[in-house]
């Protein structure tokens, strides 16, 4: 058995997680999600100022505080926090000074096929992982894999599974599926969460086995709770066909078996087929500006301060591209203002940045002739820029998958 735990699912995540998971009982990987297609794209931002970024910097900051606990206790760290430059990451890793053996997994960067996205990253898959765990990193650092790819890694490097044994790589993907969104399999953001104390959920961890099935369960004395219902939640988390195909294999999870387990709940059955020729490509474009306000209408005529604002800030800027809610929270016979107020949002969204500015303007010079009553929530500002996320799909024989081990070597995964 190779028991693998969790302390992040997005990048944002508790910070103490990384410490909590470390201290809370016996692991042997620990694993971090830090991405998704937001990320991505607030990741190319930051490496449009700084070419050195575009990496996770919180994971960082975590390993400074608790590397020297996994190192100590022979913990692996497996994390895609590498983000768009895994390099980057691993020499900052490699910089603490702690002797950590860093290895990092590229080639996921596809600029160069779609020059007009700002950020373009393959998926790829758990092969990288394992040639750099095989070649003896304690830190494992990459870029866009899939999620699951964290988990499946590990335990392909563990038991030495070979990339055409479906059924047990299905296996660690379900497992990886459910490890991959943090405290979502252990209570949060659960549907029935009074049933629970959901009130700080703890991480949870995958007990995997050799043939790919899996226990899931948590740290002793952690809040939340590991349960078939917790469990089936989270597999349904951004689930399509029961077919759910990855860079490593198609796991069928309408194969799926779960019981009860005096630690958590097993994973069974999985089934297991061979990969698609082709590998999904997130693509972040700048789609131009956004800038938004709130109005209050406090009172009766709701619907016609609505529409006189409206009327009003279109006039002074346009119609193009402005999108409006109005939101009835107001209540009859309300004993407070708060109670008594409607909100109306306004959003812009436009390529010109002037005329992101000039909507500022225009909603504020608004104040002392528009509905009575006029306030908003807060003052708009100048604007921000938005991303525009689609998926491509490229051959897989394209994409350079690449293990860069602790020596510096380089292996063609």
């Amino acid at each position: 058995m190779i028991r693998i735990g969790n302390a992040s699912g997005f990048y944002g995540d508790r910070f103490s997680a990384v410490r909590e998971m470390l201290d809370g009982g016996d692991l042997d990987v620990l694993t971090g999600d830090y991405l998704a297609e937001l990320t991505m794209l607030i990741l190319g931002r930051d490496r449009m100022k700084d070419p050195n970024l575009g990496y996770a910097r919180t994971f960082l900051r975590q390993l400074e505080e608790s590397l020297a606990t996994a190192l100590e206790r022979g913990v692996k760290i497996v994390s895609n926090a590498g983000g768009l430059n895994p390099e980057g990451l691993a020499e900052a890793v490699d910089k603490l000074g702690l002797g950590a053996k860093v290895a990092y997994v590229t080639g996921d960067d596809l600029r160069e096929q779609f020059p007009e996205a700002l950020t373009a990253n393959a998926y790829l898959g758990a092969w990288g992982i394992a040639e750099c765990l095989n070649a003896g990193a304690d830190v494992v650092v990459t870029g866009r894999v899939t999620d699951a790819s964290l988990v499946v890694g590990p335990a392909a490097a563990h038991f030495g599974w070979g990339r055409e044994e479906w059924d047990a790589l299905a296996g660690a993907t379900v497992a990886g599926h459910v490890l991959e969104c943090g405290t979502q399999a252990t209570g949060g953001n659960y549907s029935f969460f009074t049933a629970i104390d959901a009130t700080r959920p703890g991480f949870p961890i995958a007990e995997i086995e050799a043939d790919g099935s899996s226990v899931i369960t948590k740290h002793d004395g952690t809040g939340g709770a590991v349960t078939v219902d917790t469990v089936t939640a989270q597999l349904l988390y951004e689930i399509g066909t029961p077919a759910y195909p990855g860079p490593d294999v198609v796991s069928h999870f309408d194969t799926i078996r779960l019981d009860p387990h005096d630690r958590g709940v097993r994973i069974s059955g999985v089934k297991g087929s061979p990969p698609p020729d082709t590998l999904k490509v997130c693509l972040n474009t700048l789609g131009g500006f956004r800038n938004s306000t709130t109005f209050v209408l406090t009172g009766l005529d709701v619907e016609a301060k609505a529409n006189l604002v409206r009327h009003q800030l279109e006039a002074a800027i346009g119609p193009e591209g402005l999108t409006w809610t109005l939101a009835r929270t107001e209540h009859a016979d309300a004993d407070t203002e708060e109670t008594a107020s409607a909100l109306l949002h306004v959003t812009v969204k436009t390529a010109d940045p002037k005329r992101a500015k000039a909507f500022s303007r225009a909603g504020i010079e608004l104040a002392l002739g528009s509905y009575p009553g006029f306030h908003v929530t807060a003052p708009p500002g100048d604007g921000t820029p938005f991303g525009v996320y689609k998926a491509a799909y490229v051959p897989r024989a394209s994409v350079r998958h690449q293990a860069v081990l602790p020596d510096g070597k380089v292996v063609e995964v």
